[in-house]
């Protein structure tokens, strides 16, 4: 049946060609607070800048005659998911919503014939079997886009809906989320979405930090997130990346796929800027950081901000409220912070995070989950009924 409104969509949509025709973070005043979110049949605003290539590697930062640039191959994944794949064409076949019956139980993830209650209640803490196997993540966190596992069917518009209706697939699929942040070494405190660090963190942040093909996970987690009905969870998690790559210094590979991936799955323009603004603050050396408003970067010779307004603190003199914004208490911009980078572990090559006796490297004490902190108190069974 013809669908005008459909057949309106497609014809509006233009194949972007640019980094900057892919984001519109920017568009509005810079200095404003847009609330508004991108939409799927949004055109494009036309700008004429320098394509950069794609896809590309990032730039080594132990070049001097290295130059950090914007990847196309990752701004155009990150427009067309915004947008909620404006060329995108349901299948022929009418879906049998397999997402849906797996997060309900009834069937099991292909190849491995797993059930997601076993690995919902078995495979937590098992970090090697969550590391090394690599086809059921995209069971777990489907999206409207092939993954590598081939047998993992794409989501629909209709399974969308029908997920989003059912309080089990709902249920389980944060308890999924849950597994996995714990794996990375991140706690779920509540249903808004707060995180901090987990009790292990500093074992799992290493292993963060050193494998980042996790990276690729963590986008495809926080584009899930946004498609099942999530969006809201996004920024915590975005943002706790954010500080723990430029303020802790916990993991410094993730830097270049939190800024050109993680930070780009969220739809609302205002948290990108938030998010955004937090990280030029904080991104070392600042006349490198290429996120920033177009007209800025574009200055001839000129640094995006002075060195002193960049940075106007040192972490350990930073309040919690620039700091522990995870659970609270941030700035209006950077409220709502939450995966990954095909172009991975570029900023730091081989580095491994080291750890100074007794956590110092660990930034000041605030709502990172100590003695007496309440987000400590609560468990997922307040929250994830079994």
């Amino acid at each position: 049946m013809f669908d005008p409104q459909a057949a309106t969509k497609c014809w509006r949509y233009k194949e972007p060609s640019t980094v900057e025709e892919c984001d519109s973070t920017w568009d509005t005043d810079s200095d404003g607070e847009d609330q508004g979110e991108e939409r799927g049949d949004s055109p494009i605003s036309p700008r004429q800048c320098e394509q950069a290539d794609a896809p590309q590697q990032h730039a080594d930062p132990h070049d001097p005659a290295a130059k950090v640039k914007r990847s196309f191959y990752a701004a155009k994944d990150l427009y067309k998911y915004r947008h909620s794949y404006p060329s995108y064409k349901e299948p022929r076949q009418p879906s049998d919503f397999r997402n849906l019956r797996f997060y309900l139980n009834k069937i099991p993830l292909v190849p491995d014939g797993i059930y997601v209650e076993e690995i919902l209640t078995q495979w937590r803490g098992h970090y090697d079997k969550l590391e090394h196997n690599h086809t059921y993540i995209q069971w777990l966190f489907p999206l409207r886009e092939q993954g590598l596992n081939f047998y993992a069917q794409e989501l629909t518009q209709d399974e969308i809906k029908e997920f989003q209706n059912s309080r089990e697939a709902r249920r389980r699929f944060l308890q999924a989320y849950a597994l996995m942040l714990d794996f990375f070494g991140i706690k779920l405190l509540d249903k808004s979405g707060s995180v901090t660090r987990a009790p292990n963190w500093q074992e799992r942040f290493q292993h963060l930090n050193e494998s980042q093909h996790n990276y690729l996970r963590i986008t495809r987690i926080l584009k899930s997130l946004g498609e099942l009905g999530f969006e809201a969870f996004k920024a915590p998690l975005v943002r706790l990346l954010l500080e723990e790559a430029l303020v802790g210094g916990t993991l410094p590979n993730m830097r270049h796929s939190a800024l050109e991936y993680f930070v780009y799955t969220l739809r609302a323009r205002s948290q990108r800027r938030g998010l955004l603004r937090f990280a030029q603050r904080h991104y070392l050396p600042p006349e490198d950081f290429v996120w920033g408003p177009p007209q800025r970067r574009r200055v001839g010779g000129a640094r995006a901000r002075s060195i002193k307004e960049a940075h106007p603190k040192s972490p350990a003199s930073s309040p919690p409220s620039e700091r522990g914004g995870v659970m609270g208490g941030v700035a209006k911009e950077e409220v709502g912070w939450a995966a990954a980078d095909k172009h991975r572990g570029e900023e730091h090559p081989g580095r491994a995070m080291k750890f100074q006796q007794g956590g110092a490297i660990r930034p000041p004490k605030d709502v990172w989950g100590e003695a007496g902190c309440a987000g400590d108190r609560l468990e997922y069974g307040d929250f994830l009924p079994v």
